[in-house]
């Protein structure tokens, strides 16, 4: 690379770092709840960011007045559909943490759930986004929500008496 590009590229490397201070901490918690991982252990959340950062920086002097975040979130999401599409043969499961709120969920439920409420995004542009009829995104939505709030099955309880014992 020639010096006179070296120093072109500067600016722009400063843009992105800037962008990246401020918005990678948000991004890096969607990625997270996308993931279903534990908040200090989300080493596929991380490669998940890192791919979108990577692909948002390639398209850096593209975006020309879109929203950065919005850029990233997208392909963020997309790429995590389509990682756990292809990952499972098409059955759309992934090992969540299982102490994570968002394990019971399937990634399609966890994705709808946080672009929805996390991210804001509406309806009809997260139907966009991944491809889906509206209603399709709203059935989705109200199942993911009605398993989140859902309390968990509680363990069976053991027998009066004690385990293994045979009443006389």
């Amino acid at each position: 690379m020639r010096p006179r590009h070296a120093s072109g590229n500067v600016p722009r490397a400063r843009e992105f770092e800037a962008y990246v201070a401020g918005a990678g901490g948000r991004l890096l918690h969607t990625a997270t709840l996308l993931t279903a991982e534990a908040r200090d252990d989300n080493p596929r959340a991380r490669r998940l960011l890192t791919l979108a950062l990577a692909h948002t920086y390639a398209s850096w002097d593209r975006l020309r007045g879109e929203d950065p975040y919005d850029h990233t979130r997208q392909y963020l999401a997309t790429r995590f559909a389509r990682g756990a599409w292809h990952r499972h043969g098409g059955l759309l499961r992934s090992r969540p943490h299982p102490g994570s709120p968002l394990a019971r969920l399937t990634p399609r439920e966890r994705l709808v759930l946080v672009l929805r409420l996390h991210e804001g995004v509406a309806e009809e542009q997260t139907a966009a986004l991944l491809g889906l009829p509206a209603e399709r995104v709203r059935t989705v939505f109200h199942r993911a929500m009605a398993t989140v709030l859902r309390p968990p099955p509680a363990p069976a309880a053991p027998a009066p008496g004690g385990v293994g014992r045979v009443p006389s």
